[in-house]
């Protein structure tokens, strides 16, 4: 199943802006197969489509924040067909009602244009969809709520999903078949630590993963995206990736 296991971009943005189609050929050295799109780093998406076709790896998804949602669907579109994706999360972090409520009909309308193209929209959480409610619903419940034949994925983050107080395993299994994607993010034992320090790499936090993918592989998730903010490791974050990668292989022999 390592094919499952994806990096999401973003960790490595610091990387990419300098050397885009470099970090990919190192992460298809590390072993990895997939990879979620998060932003172009300031290349174009013919030079990241290029990149990907160069290193075999496979974009399974892309991330878009609200502003891009609202007003670049067009290229957003292009990017995904040209990167073979048509799963799109909203990575907008949301702070108040106000947004959320926004955040909720933008991925309504984006999903009632893009769904006719055989796209799937979604998002993905926070700690702040976990703290709150809306119309007695949960926040992350109430983003996500089919309205009519329109669904909306939930893209749920394992750290987020904790920092908000949830239990992010008993929460995903409310999805069973209508959960693609999940974001694998490891919390350190520490609980005096806060984001970023509290960050660790797949498999050196307190997070147990191996229920995750037992779940996940009885319930319909098609990828299992790694994703961590910063690295406290001298390799910086291409040793992160390798740690977690390394990690995830080892639970998922147990399966």
């Amino acid at each position: 199943m390592k094919h499952k296991f994806a990096v999401q971009l973003y960790s490595l943005r610091k990387e990419l802006t300098k050397d885009f189609p470099g970090v990919l050929k190192e992460l298809k050295k590390q072993g990895w197969e997939t990879v979620q799109i998060d932003g172009l780093r300031g290349y174009t998406a013919e030079e990241v489509a290029a990149a990907l076709k160069e290193t075999g790896l496979k974009a399974v998804s892309m991330h878009a924040n609200l502003d891009r949602l609202n007003n670049d669907l067009d290229n957003l579109i292009y990017e995904g067909l040209l990167f073979g994706t048509k799963d799109i999360f909203c990575s907008s972090e949301l702070t108040n009602e106000e947004e959320v409520i926004y955040a909720r009909n933008t991925l309504l309308n984006t999903a009632k244009k893009l769904n006719p193209l055989g796209f799937r929209i979604g998002h993905h959480n926070h700690d702040y969809e976990f703290r709150g409610s809306i119309n007695g619903e949960m926040i992350m419940d109430y983003i996500v709520k089919p309205e009519g034949n329109l669904f909306l994925y939930p893209e749920i983050d394992t750290y987020w999903a904790k920092v908000g107080g949830a239990d992010p395993f008993e929460y995903m299994k409310k999805f069973s078949g209508r959960i693609p994607m999940i974001h694998f993010k490891d919390m350190k034992s520490d609980l005096s630590l806060s984001y970023p320090e509290s960050l660790a790499e797949i498999g050196t936090g307190c997070i147990d993963f191996l229920p995750f993918l037992k779940w996940g592989e009885k319930n319909g998730i098609e990828s299992y995206i790694v994703e961590q903010d910063v690295s406290a490791l001298s390799g910086g974050m291409l040793e992160s990736m390798a740690v977690s990668l390394e990690n995830l292989i080892k639970l998922s022999e147990q399966l």
